[in-house]
């Protein structure tokens, strides 16, 4: 699918901000900026290099925009667009931008007096390498000249240039050849090459324009309109040492073309990468074998959180761009979507092996290893989690040999739960998990504000024993499959799941269902919070195993859509909750206040429409209606990260994405259901659904 975007998108700056692009390097290293071309928050940039020794959390902002300036004859045009704080100061050169593209790379098409440009900017796979490139023909009849100026930081990511920081460039070699040329016909251009230093770090550049040094210079505030709303630092700061000139006479066409590497550049052009991103991106699609041409978009939107983890030596999935790292719920959670859905089962099954390794009293990582720290094991979901995805695994591959080489672990984690293990998390008398105490939050909902927790959960979450009895139900069912070996020896409390997934179900049904609101309790803590109609009721119905009845089932369903349901994402709390917040916004405190308060996220989505799908027996009509209701996610991927989907929406209105303009999760969740819809027959048969409708 390709976003195109017209004068009517980006009538205004303002309107011209409100859309970004991401290519990620699977690194961890990212280029990211607004559809003009400008830098609307900090961690935008041109090239965020991650080494390879470092991956995936070290990121530096190397090139964090571009300065672009067209001369024809005597007149001189800004192609670049950004703000800053001065007033007048502005760059407006989206007024000369006719078209705006993005498929696998962003594309720009400008005009201005019959001199016409084709912008691209490409990010080589598995390398901090970026390409941009120009075409260029002018049909102005005066001579012209292209002036690019790269806007450099060399900081790690989010952080200020220092007021002593100096930049050095180095010229390595240069002479005059073809190599850039797309035929012999062409113009002979300069073949440039070089090494641009600071703070320790080094970016070699390659072009086969003419490169100018210049006295180090500033440029200076930088404004950020998406940091200053959310009360992040609004401006910045970057250097400029040097710019390319690309030169044309009247009649003449020209392919222009700048590489920057943090690695020392091989014989590659920027035309090399852009096939490198095509040919990579179909694969992709074809791997995936989904034939809805959204579905196919996000096919290739979830590769885009794939990437490699030094401290583990194996890739991970990253939670979302451009503010998280990779988290073991996360991981999970995306996991499905993100690799089984899109046909990735070797890559699952690296990073469930890597999650086995580090499995520790029961309980999965949050957090990886950093340099000398240890892991972080604050969650009760990921472990859960974890056996619900080597199931989908199973499910998907039949592999029984890896499988059993899970299935220890799997077996490990529930005699952990029953028993007892970190974080207060336990198994009580009536078979259910309470996890939590203190300032613990190892929930989803697990922000803290000093003091303040503005959603306990402690006690018994409604999620996690649902996704606690399926997981009994797992290790029953995989169990009773032949060459399932390497059960955990001499531990006899775990020789029947069965009958203990027969008490969690019961005691699930007589604790959680509210028969006056016709939904499940969120918690079981003796608190307010036990009543409060919460999205995370709709995971005891998208289970595999079903923990309620069937009208239960439906009943759950109903009240999610009526008080809980948008377009965009489940609401986290129903309006009439007096805790309700419609907006999430501002300062970090007002954010966190309202993060889980009744903000939209758009991962829930994707339980509900698997829950629903479920209790309406995947009929033609159920599947349909579906189809139809996710229209507004094919709209929603135009808006924000184009061709992406993102954390959060506010909860009474959601109108524009917010938090993370990437995330995983949404991402992977909403890939699930199109999957389901593609396979529904199949689906249908295998489980003998009646056509029945809610």
């Amino acid at each position: 699918m390709r976003f195109v975007y017209g004068k009517q998108d980006f009538s205004t700056f303002e309107r011209g901000e409100e859309n970004c692009w991401l290519m990620t390097n699977g690194l961890g290293g990212f280029s990211s900026l607004t559809m003009l071309g400008s830098c609307s928050r900090n961690d935008h940039a041109v090239l965020m290099s991650c080494s390879r020794k470092e991956a995936p959390n070290h990121r530096f902002n190397m090139i964090h925009g571009l300065e672009e300036i067209l001369y024809i004859g005597d007149e001189k045009f800004f192609l670049s667009s950004q703000d800053f704080a001065e007033k007048g100061k502005r760059q407006e050169g989206y007024r000369y931008l006719s078209c705006f593209t993005y498929e696998d790379y962003p594309c720009w098409d400008y005009l201005a007096k019959g001199v016409e440009i084709t912008k691209k900017i490409l990010l080589q796979p598995e390398h901090n390498t970026v390409g941009i490139s120009y075409r260029m023909q002018n049909r102005s009849g005066q001579p012209v000249c292209l002036e690019v100026t790269p806007l450099l930081q060399f900081v790690p990511k989010g952080q200020q240039l220092s007021k002593d920081q100096t930049f050095s460039i180095e010229q390595i070699f240069s002479r005059e050849q073809s190599f850039f040329m797309e035929n012999e016909s062409e113009a002979e251009q300069n073949d440039s090459r070089g090494i641009i230093c600071s703070n320790n770090k080094q970016l070699y550049y390659r072009t086969n324009g003419n490169l100018k040094e210049q006295e180090v210079c500033f440029r200076k505030n930088l404004y950020y309109a998406y940091d200053a709303c959310d009360g992040r630092r609004e401006t910045g700061c970057c250097a400029v040492n040097h710019s390319v000139c690309f030169s044309l006479k009247a009649g003449e066409c020209f392919m222009g073309e700048l590489v920057y590497s943090t690695e020392e550049p091989a014989q590659i052009k920027a035309v090399q990468i852009e096939d490198m991103l095509v040919q990579k991106r179909q694969k992709l699609v074809e791997r995936a074998g989904l034939k809805d041409g959204t579905a196919q978009v996000l096919v290739k939107a979830a590769d885009q959180f794939i990437a490699y983890r030094a401290s583990t030596g194996k890739q991970t999935i990253l939670a979302g761009f451009p503010f998280f790292e990779d988290w073991g719920r996360d991981t999970m959670i995306a996991l499905t979507g993100c690799c089984l859905s899109t046909g990735q089962f070797e890559r699952a099954k690296e990073i469930l092996r890597t999650f086995m390794q580090y499995c520790h009293r029961g309980l999965m990582p949050n957090l990886f290893p950093e340099g000398g720290q240890k892991p972080l094991y604050n969650t009760v979901d990921a472990s859960l989690l974890f056996i619900l995805a080597v199931y989908d695994y199973y499910s998907r591959t039949g592999d029984v040999a890896f499988t059993a080489e899970c299935y220890p672990v799997m077996e490990e984690i529930v005699t952990r739960y029953r028993k007892g293990t970190d974080f207060d998390i336990c198994m009580e008398e009536d078979g259910l998990i309470r996890a939590g105490r203190g300032y613990d939050q190892v929930t989803w909902m697990d922000v803290r504000v000093g003091d303040i927790l503005p959603t306990p959960r402690h006690g018994k979450p409604v999620e996690i024993n649902a996704y606690w009895y399926n997981a009994l139900r797992i290790l029953e069912e995989l169990g009773r499959v032949p060459g399932m070996k390497g059960h955990a020896e001499g531990k006899a409390e775990t020789s029947d799941y069965g009958a203990l997934a027969k008490l969690v179900r019961k005691s699930f049904q007589e604790k959680f269902w509210n028969p006056e609101k016709q939904c499940l309790k969120d918690v079981l803590s003796g608190g307010e919070a036990d009543e409060q109609i919460r999205c995370n009721q709709i995971w005891a119905v998208a289970q595999p195993f079903s923990v309620l009845e069937a009208e239960q089932e439906r009943a759950v369903v109903e009240t999610v859509f009526r008080l809980l349901y948008t377009p965009l994402g489940l609401r986290t709390l129903e309006p009439a909750d007096e805790q309700f917040h419609p907006v999430y916004g501002g300062e970090l405190l007002q954010r966190d206040l309202a993060y889980h308060q009744g903000t939209v996220w758009t991962y829930p989505l994707g339980a509900y429409y698997l829950a629903y799908l479920k209790v309406n027996g995947y009929s033609e009509t159920a599947s349909e209606r579906v189809r139809g209701q996710l229209d507004a996610i094919k709209a929603a991927l135009r808006e924000g990260c184009i061709g992406q989907l993102p954390e959060i929406y506010d909860g009474l209105e959601p109108v524009f994405s917010k938090g993370c303009f990437a995330q995983a999760w949404s991402v992977g969740e909403l890939l699930r259901v199109y999957e389901a819809l593609e396979q529904s027959l199949q689906i249908r048969e295998r489980y003998g659904y009646e056509n029945k409708e809610l």
